[in-house]
């Protein structure tokens, strides 16, 4: 388990109700590091500030890929209502949420959430319906209720199967950059079926 803030007495409890071997927090309270300790073998990390490249490297095939890091994360005052039904304050919260996910993740990836949680990603797919379907069969194996979840996506939707396939999945709410030249054409979708949609004007895409 890995926490970007301190690890409180709350915390720690919640943590070993849990299967977990290694915790990495940048700090922990006295109380909860007693009682992480608790269990055999668990190994507690501190994690320690660290500056990155501007860069990522990483090999290919008969090659390399140089990408420019991300340092973009989308707001909720990004976000450009283009259909009729804009989203809910909780929807807004989970939109962001869920893009921020999206933006770590290889693409072509579409993220489900609810109640900032994830319930599913589908990445690394050369097709984001395919993206899309890998999230939703993932979300149904764990018996996650999309009812209601919101999507993003990091690729823009050039026909509107996607919106399609995730309101038959019970989705309400929908982000994604925008740019194509249909993009009207899943916003149509969209206010016929009563569902909201945001777009961003910026792409997240990790190779």
């Amino acid at each position: 388990m890995v926490s970007n803030s301190n690890i409180d007495l709350a915390t720690a409890t919640e943590i070993n109700t849990l299967f977990c071997e290694v915790v990495i927090a940048p700090e922990y309270d006295d109380e909860a590091i007693e009682l992480l300790k608790s269990k055999k073998n668990r190994r507690l990390l501190v994690l320690k500030q660290s500056s990155f490249k501007n860069q990522m490297v990483r090999t290919c095939l008969n090659g390399i890929l140089v990408q420019d890091r991300d340092h973009l994360t989308d707001k909720a005052e990004d976000f450009k209502v283009v259909t009729k039904k804009s989203p809910t304050q909780e929807e807004i919260e989970d939109l962001v949420f869920a893009s921020k996910i999206c933006k770590h993740t290889k693409s072509n990836t579409i993220v489900l959430a609810k109640n900032r949680q994830l319930l599913a990603s589908g990445t690394g797919q050369t097709s984001r319906v395919d993206a899309l379907k890998q999230s939703i069969d993932k979300a149904k194996h764990f018996k996650f209720d999309l009812s209601g979840a919101v999507m993003a996506s990091d690729a823009f939707f050039p026909f509107p199967d996607c919106v399609e396939i995730a309101d038959l999945a019970g989705i309400t709410a929908v982000v994604q950059p925008g740019g194509s030249i249909k993009d009207q054409l899943s916003v149509d979708y969209c206010d016929a079926n009563n569902l909201s949609m945001v777009m961003t004007g910026t792409r997240h895409f990790k190779h």
